[in-house]
């Protein structure tokens, strides 16, 4: 035996391979029979080809990786590898080699597949997570910082359009039924289809893991359970990139960049050519200052005229390292020692990581690279010929503690504290944690119903606004009369859910629509790209808590807008319920007509289905995967993705899932060979 492929009822691959290079050749050789145009897709983002496979609406990506270096850094990063850790970069290149196999000959909806390199799975990662950080926010807050002041950072400071988030919970063995640890949980990320996360199931004679795979990418990453010991991952919400002003000139010799000892340096330059599907080919220029990459503008600074670069600094453009060590000996971890020692190898993106283990080890901790820098740096852009603001070395990754049996991470303020600046909402860090605390023991088929919660606990900021109001009209009275009773749950069958989401939208337009916010309604000339954080109503969406509760807010007459908004949702009221709005918006790469289901949730809800309050009820954001990883009998977890195993339209396992996914419903994670149906040989 080599390596054999077996599937499960759900086409889940389970492979069984001699040995782990064996077994990272069936992998890439079974993504990409059900993957091949993700991986296809993904393989162009992270080289910036994706345009001339896509058309021009795919350049603006283009234009900021190949500014962003992406693919230059991935092969920065597989050198270092391969020289570092020869074991490591082996196992990558049997898993490429596995890819290009399964990519020989497969049939595209546009174009046939390209050629993978060995360091394509960096690529692919740093293409998925160069915005995970979300440092474009540093843009928004400079521009908001510039047209109302300091205040504004806090006003503002919330979960951004752009970041993606999770919930995850660890319950220990004092809080389960078995006596044994169950980590739970579901990341939240823009819903793909086909999905950001591969169910599968890697055997070989050193080690048997099941867990959620990055299709591109070999082993299990972010969540995996090898029987003895498990672990999953939430976006820490660190702050681990820097923007730098530049100020540069042209000489004769090429481009240069003022350096912080007030010296100007020569900038990296060159251009490259960026084919584009149906129109001419782009040329761009690429430079480089010793801060790093410039990803806004230029010598000539941007097309509204002003003077403005930006370089963007990032942790594996600086060191050369992604992290990639660390996944081979997560495969091999048998205890959560285990664990925690190959998260200290870990990179980007920056996370929070709970791990348990069957005697009793219980894990904590936020992995990944965050630079010492100045304040400055974290929040701001800094000018990068003042000199304070270089890296100066790493932070140590802080651990956290469980209380009353439980740990709780839902990217709120916690063990991450320290190193970042923004943080999502308390709330559904503390909807999970008041749910745990309503019974003394769980069994893994409890979980669901946390995973699915609708309680929205931030509504309360607009509802005491609403209760104040008095004088209203007879239809506006019976509406505040409707919304002060509600549970408030975003249940996709609930009337006074629809109600609410539309009073909230109108009372966002309206604020949004002030004076007082009138500079920031035209975003600078920045990248295509960079402009989703820059959108004031989604901002003014997200952050309508605050600012609600804000005592002053830039002469604002807070109660005059939710009395108007109430007259006008009162007068035209929304038809039906919230899920005949809030419907699932997947994005994919080709357009493709689908009925896409109702959805219950909201983005402050445990169940994070996001929609943009003031633009749209549909939800691009929720639960790219729900998993319960039980570590008293690995039999009894549990795991669910939006839409199925495989990626190839029209067949059974493309869509099997989402009816499950949609109503909150989980699938049983089979570990036994006999059970399950050999497919082929690889």
């Amino acid at each position: 035996m080599t390596a054999e492929i077996y599937r499960d009822a759900w086409g889940i691959p389970h492979l069984r391979a001699d040995g782990a290079r064996e077994l990272a050749r069936a992998q890439g050789h079974v993504t990409a029979l059900d993957r091949a145009w993700q991986l296809e897709v993904e393989r162009r983002r992270a080289d910036g080809t994706s345009a001339a496979l896509l058309g021009p609406d795919s350049l603006a990506w283009d234009r900021f990786a190949r500014r962003a270096r992406l693919d230059d850094t991935a092969r920065r990063c597989w050198a270092a590898l391969a020289d570092g850790d020869p074991e490591t970069a082996d196992w990558i290149q049997a898993y490429v080699d596995g890819v290009n196999e399964g990519l020989a000959g497969a049939a595209l909806p546009v174009g046939a597949p390209g050629r993978w390199e060995p360091w394509t799975p960096l690529g692919v990662w740093l293409g998925i997570h160069i915005l995970f950080a979300g440092f474009p926010a540093k843009l928004w807050r400079e521009e908001a910082v510039r047209h109302l002041g300091e205040e504004a950072v806090g006003l503002f400071a919330i979960d951004g359009p752009g970041t993606s988030g999770s919930n995850g919970w660890l319950v220990s063995g004092e809080r389960t039924v078995s006596g044994q640890p169950i980590i739970a949980g579901d990341p939240h990320r823009f819903i793909e289809d086909a999905g950001v996360y591969q169910q599968i199931h890697l055997s070989c004679p050193e080690f048997d893991v099941v867990g959620l795979a990055v299709p591109g990418v070999p082993g299990i990453a972010h969540f995996g359970h090898t029987g003895t010991v498990a672990w999953a991952i939430t976006n820490a919400m660190a702050d681990y990139q820097d923007l730098y002003r530049e100020r540069l000139r042209r000489t004769g010799a090429g481009i240069e960049a003022l350096g912080p000892d007030g010296t100007w340096a020569r900038a990296a330059r060159h251009t490259e050519t960026v084919e584009v599907a149906g129109e001419d080919p782009v040329e761009i220029e690429v430079i480089e200052t010793d801060r790093g990459p410039v990803v806004i503008g230029g010598p000539e600074g941007l097309d509204d005229g002003t003077d403005r670069a930006v370089s963007l600094r990032y942790p594996p453009r600086v060191t050369g390292d992604l992290g990639f060590r660390a996944l081979l000996p997560l495969l091999r971890a048998r205890r959560v020692a285990d664990v925690d020692r190959a998260f200290d190898r870990w990179t980007e993106p920056v996370n929070v990581v709970q791990a348990a283990d069957t005697e009793g080890g219980l894990l904590h901790r936020v992995a990944g690279k965050v630079p010492l820098r100045a304040p400055a740096n974290r929040t701001r852009l800094v000018p990068a010929w003042e000199p304070g603001h270089a890296w100066q070395g790493w932070h140590e990754t802080p651990y956290g503690e469980l209380a009353d049996g439980v740990a709780v991470m839902a990217n709120q303020r916690g063990p991450a504290t320290p190193l970042g600046v923004e943080f999502a909402p308390p709330h559904r860090a503390d909807r999970i944690t008041a749910l745990l605390s309503e019974k003394k023991r769980w069994a893994p088929g409890d979980m669901p119903a946390i995973h699915t919660d609708t309680h929205l606990a931030s509504a309360a900021a607009l509802l005491d606004r609403l209760a104040t109001l008095d004088g209203l009209s007879p239809e506006a009275a019976r509406l505040r009369e409707t919304l002060l009773t509600w549970d408030r749950r975003m249940d996709a069958d609930s009337r006074p859910a629809a109600l609410y989401a539309a009073l909230r939208s109108a009372v966002v337009r309206r604020i949004a629509a002030h004076p007082a916010f009138a500079a920031l309604t035209t975003p600078p000339a920045y990248p295509e790209v960079l402009l989703p954080w820059l959108a004031l109503v989604p901002r003014i969406g997200f952050a309508l808590e605050h600012l609600l509760r804000a005592e002053e807010l830039y002469g604002i007459d807070r109660p005059e807008a939710v009395r108007a908004a109430v007259e006008e949702v009162a007068a035209r009221p929304p038809e039906g319920v919230w899920g005949d709005t809030h419907r699932l918006a997947p994005w994919r790469a080709l357009p493709a007509e689908y009925d896409e289901p109702a959805l219950s949730g909201d983005h402050d809800c445990v169940l994070c289905t996001s929609a943009v309050p003031g633009i749209t009820d549909l939800a691009a954001r929720g639960p790219a995967a729900r998993y319960v990883w039980d570590l008293d009998r690995r039999e009894h977890s549990l795991w669910v993705v939006p839409f199925g195993a495989s990626g190839v339209p029209g067949t059974p396992h493309h869509r099997d899932q989402l009816p499950l996914w949609t109503r909150g419903e989980l699938v049983p994670v089979v570990t036994d060979f006999d059970r399950l149906e050999k497919e082929t040989d690889v």
